[in-house]
C-alpha cells in the first residue's frame, strides 16, 4: 500500500471537478474550485488508505464498488469539518435555555400536551444533543416523568455517529462545560469523561443525508432544530431544498438554530427572524 501523500499523484483539475461533482451527487456538499486545495491532501489520505494508484480508480471504486458504502462514510469524514464541544456557542444556547426552552414548556403545560421534540440536524460526536438534553433536563427537573422527550440527533457520517453514542469525551469536548454541569452530567473514569444515562436515554441517533428527500420527509412534529454550520457546505439550491425540507419538520411557531455566520438571506422568506442577546433564531411563522 502506498504512503499516504508522498506518493500519491497531483490531483489534475479535472479529476478534482470529477470527484467533487459526485459528492455533490451523493450529499448535496458542493466544493467550489477554490477548496481543491484543502481536498487534495484528503483525496489523497483516502487513495492511500484503499490502496489505489490514481484517482481515476478512486472515483470508480466510490461510484461504482458494491462495498462502496463504508468508504463513503470515510470520504464524507475527511471533507467535512468534525470540530465541535459541549456548548458550542453559548449566546444561541442561553437564547435556547433561558428563552425558547421555557416558552415551549409553559405553552404545552397549558395545553396539557406534554411532548417535545427536538432535532440536532448535524450532529457530529454528539456534543450538541447532549447538551441540549442536559438544558432539557435542567428545564423540566421533576416534571420530567410526565413528559415525552425525543432529542433526535443525525448526521452524514455513520462512523462519527457510533462515536456519538458511547458518549466519552476528552478534555478538550468539555472545555466550555461548567464544573457544575461536569459533576452532575459525566462521570470520569480513565481521563475520559461518560456522559450520564439520563442523558443518553433522551437522545435517539441516526444517519440522515439532508440531500435525501425521502428520509427528510420522515423527520416531522419538530419544536426545535438545529442545523448549524451546516449550510456551508451546500450550494443556493441545495440550501433551499434543505431549509426549506427543515421548515417541514417544525411545528408552527418552531425554531430553527442554524450557525452564528450564516444566514437564511436568499435561500427563504418563509421563517421570521428572532432577536435575542448576541443571537439571532428562526421562527415558522
Amino acid at each position: 500500500m502506498m504512503t499516504q501523500t508522498a506518493q500519491a499523484p497531483k490531483l489534475a483539475d479535472d479529476k478534482f471537478r470529477m470527484i467533487r461533482d459526485l459528492i455533490y451527487e451523493m450529499s448535496g456538499m458542493y466544493f467550489g474550485d477554490g477548496k481543491k486545495y484543502l481536498m487534495e491532501s484528503r483525496l489523497a489520505r483516502r487513495l492511500g488508505a484503499c490502496g489505489l494508484k490514481t484517482y481515476d480508480e478512486y472515483y470508480y471504486f466510490i461510484k461504482y464498488d458494491p462495498g462502496r458504502a463504508q468508504e463513503i462514510n470515510r470520504l464524507f469524514d475527511e471533507v467535512t469539518i468534525n470540530e465541535t464541544s459541549f456548548f458550542r456557542n453559548p449566546p444561541q444556547l442561553d437564547a435556547f435555555a433561558k428563552k425558547i426552552l421555557p416558552g415551549i414548556v409553559a405553552e404545552k403545560e397549558q395545553k396539557n400536551t406534554r411532548n417535545l421534540r427536538i432535532w440536532s440536524a448535524a450532529c457530529s460526536s454528539g456534543e450538541e444533543p447532549y447538551s441540549l438534553g442536559i438544558y432539557v433536563l435542567e428545564s423540566l427537573k421533576f416534571s420530567l416523568p410526565k413528559w415525552k422527550v425525543e432529542i433526535h440527533a443525525s448526521d452524514l457520517s455513520e462512523e462519527i455517529l457510533q462515536k456519538a453514542k458511547t458518549g466519552l469525551y476528552g478534555d478538550n469536548s468539555l472545555r466550555n462545560t461548567t464544573p457544575t454541569y461536569r459533576s452532575r452530567y459525566f462521570v470520569q473514569a480513565n481521563g475520559k469523561y461518560a456522559i450520564r444515562d439520563e442523558v443518553k436515554q433522551l437522545v435517539q441517533f441516526q444517519q440522515i443525508n439532508l440531500s435525501d428527500k425521502l428520509k427528510m420527509r420522515s423527520m416531522r412534529g419538530m419544536d426545535v432544530i438545529f442545523c448549524r454550520n451546516v449550510l456551508i457546505y451546500f450550494d443556493m439550491e441545495s440550501k433551499k431544498q434543505v431549509i426549506a425540507h427543515l421548515y417541514d419538520s417544525l411545528n408552527p411557531g418552531g425554531y430553527l438554530f442554524i450557525g452564528h455566520s450564516e444566514s437564511l438571506h436568499g435561500v427563504s422568506k418563509a421563517f421570521k427572524l428572532v432577536h435575542f442577546p448576541k443571537a439571532m433564531v428562526y421562527q415558522k411563522a
